[in-house]
């Protein structure tokens, strides 16, 4: 199941619209402050798929019954481009704890396929819990395949996990649906693109995120 959220108008478009353009992408606090909003409006639309429980409370008038959350979260992001992102989810599940994957891309020349390395892993346990899989690029995927697997090396399986993404291109979002088929998964972008360039970037996407978050890198 995938949700995209841009295909109803809202506030988002700002975000996405600044995000995109190449003049706004200039200035890097504003760029990592949208992606933080774009990651808060998502993390809302997940809550809605949550269980949650009747609970009173006394006012300073008289008790009222509201209705919280049940489900214990882990928001996991790979390192590095998408801090900005994973740090808008925790300005909505502000008790959720947090994983971490150190991934690098690997050129290679001619035809040979850009190698994605893992270098290192650092989760909670994962048992029962909600899973977001967060990062701003979901190009082709197997990033965050090969993350997802990763993170499940390291214990048990979550109770559910939810992937979600900035901007997702069309082959990346079939990719995962063929790879993690059998798992208990839901696909989260705000916007869909329908292509890959050459080199792997979602076109017309934005440009790399974590260049434009944090400046170049060698």
């Amino acid at each position: 199941m995938i949700h995209i959220v841009d295909v109803q108008n809202s506030v988002l478009n700002v975000f996405l619209s600044e995000i995109r353009d190449a003049e706004i992408q200039r200035d890097r606090m504003r760029f990592r402050r949208n992606m933080e909003r774009v990651g808060e409006i998502l993390a809302y639309e997940i809550s809605k798929t949550f269980r949650y429980e009747a609970r009173t409370l006394q006012t300073p008038i008289n008790p009222v019954t509201v209705s919280l959350p049940q489900e214990e979260v882990v928001v996991a992001t790979v390192l590095r481009a998408g801090l900005p992102f994973h740090q808008g989810f925790l300005n909505y599940f502000d008790g959720a704890e947090s994983a971490f994957v150190s991934a690098r891309r690997v050129a290679h020349e001619g035809n040979r396929p850009v190698e994605i390395r893992f270098d290192s892993v650092y989760t909670p346990d994962l048992r029962g819990k909600q899973l977001l899989l967060v990062d701003p690029m979901l190009a082709t995927g197997k990033s965050f395949v090969i993350a997802y697997r990763e993170l499940l090396k390291q214990g048990h399986a979550p109770k559910h996990t939810h992937v979600a993404s900035v901007i997702a291109s069309r082959q990346g979002v079939a990719y995962v649906e063929k790879e993690l088929a059998d798992e208990p998964l839901t696909l989260w972008t705000a916007a869909l693109d329908e292509a890959l360039t050459e080199k792997c970037y979602i076109d017309p996407g934005l440009g790399d995120a974590g260049d434009l978050a944090f400046g170049g890198k060698l």
